[in-house]
């Protein structure tokens, strides 16, 4: 089989190494990709959001299956565009993708279907969203309501913090025409968890869980980042937990959407509040989350392919059962000073090679470039995932830590307590 996978991050560079152990898959290639994902196959520069092009290209190669990476790439309608040349998509159309490209769409959608969510306002007037604030007590949640690479939401401590951020979405414009519109949401207790089920507009496989560092810096201090490193499994996710998630939220979501015209093809990502009263949902993201991805491959052991192959087909019930490893996993990621407001592009990294020699280390490439001198340069926000499994979590934070140490790179910062809820 001959699999286009779409996307440059370490997300995407993750499921090639995962597809390429398939005895089905004949050749990998990427759309644009990295050096990662260069050395498991072939890249072209297409760019992630060109429908037309990425579709006519995969029906020139003769490709297979298309693996969607990006949020953008489905909000760009690819699966729309290889659905009318007749190619299997693993991904979202357009209509469906809307359940993460608006916040505000997916707060209605959960109330029309009963998904359990927090309470919620949608404004596009700075005004009336401060005066909403004037009596409720903090903290407060503010979102972007469009697509922001995982970095449009604030947690607000203050009414002051709050007043800021609604000024920054919707008059500064920091995260573009993603903030044309906020969502405030009342804040929920509890602890974060991500959860992820593989669907076919009809059917749900669930996949693993996970528990993911969003602030930049150690004790969660700093700004929201696309991801600061990820661990799987997450101890708060139980068996119990888990089939609460399906049947309140991943389930009622497929059906809604096959109602509404609006079939679900792809991997559902729940970012879930776990209170003391169940699951509920904080967003929905229509791929698989980056770094959680990084740590579910390290510990799928069934072949990935199949499982991508049917859900596009529409014949998940078909697919075997996915076997897990036991072991835990541990992705640490290695982002470039500035990260997340203006990260630095250029500076040459050496010792990959040696930290993939570590003992249980994958370095996945996320954020990089090889120049004509032939180094390797940080070129993104977010330039390495350092992962790792380990017998315990303790062993497998720690062979992930051994890994980052043996890479030479003055231009990057890392945090240093990935996994710290599990393990405290």
């Amino acid at each position: 089989m001959k699999i286009l996978i779409v996307g440059s991050g370490g997300r995407e560079h993750a499921l090639g190494w995962k597809l390429k152990q398939s005895p089905l898959v004949t050749e990998i290639i990427a759309a644009p990709g990295n050096p990662g994902l260069a050395e498991l196959g072939r890249c072209v520069p297409i760019k992630a959001d060109d429908a037309r092009e990425l579709a006519a290209f995969a029906l020139r190669e003769q490709i297979e299956l298309v693996v969607i990476g990006p949020e953008a790439a489905a909000a760009a309608g690819l699966a729309d565009a290889l659905k009318q040349v007749g190619i299997p998509c693993f991904g979202p159309s357009k209509a469906a993708a809307e359940l993460e490209a608006s916040k505000a769409f997916m707060k209605e959608f959960c109330v029309r279907h009963g998904v359990p969510t927090a309470e919620y306002k949608v404004f596009d007037d700075a005004i009336r969203a401060k005066a909403y604030l004037g009596d409720r007590e903090p903290p407060f949640v503010i979102k972007a309501d469009g697509l922001a690479a995982g970095k449009g939401v604030v947690i607000a401590e203050t009414r002051r913090e709050a007043d800021a951020a609604i000024d920054e979405i919707l008059f500064l414009r920091k995260f573009g025409t993603a903030g044309q519109r906020i969502v405030i949401e009342d804040f929920l207790p509890g602890e974060e968890a991500s959860f992820f089920a593989v669907c076919d507009g009809e059917t749900a496989v669930p996949l693993a869980a996970a528990q993911d560092h969003k602030r930049a810096y150690d004790q969660d201090k700093g700004p929201n980042t696309g991801g600061m490193g990820a661990y799987s499994p997450a101890p708060i996710f139980t068996d119990a937990v888990r089939d609460q998630t399906m049947e309140q939220i991943i389930l009622p979501t497929l059906r809604g959407m096959k109602a509404e015209g609006r079939p679900f093809i792809g991997v559902l990502f729940a970012g879930l509040m776990i209170t003391p009263t169940g699951p509920k949902l904080i967003e929905f993201n229509v791929r698989f989350g980056d770094p959680e991805c990084q740590t579910l491959m390290r510990r799928m052991k069934s072949d990935l392919a199949p499982v991508l192959l049917l859900a596009a087909q529409g014949d998940l019930a078909g697919a075997p059962k996915i076997v897990w490893d036991e072991r835990p996993a541990v992705t640490v990621v290695y982002a470039a000073q500035g990260y997340p407001d203006e990260p630095l592009k250029g500076s040459v990294i050496r010792g990959v090679a040696q930290a993939n020699e570590a003992p249980d280390v994958v370095v996945f490439h996320a954020g990089t470039r090889v120049d004509s001198d032939g180094l390797l340069r940080a070129d993104g926000g977010r330039v390495l995932n350092v992962t790792a499994t380990g017998a315990t979590l303790r062993d497998a934070v720690n062979a992930a830590y051994e890994g980052v140490a043996r890479i030479d790179w003055p231009g990057g910062f890392c945090r240093r307590d990935i996994a710290w809820r599990a393990l405290s």
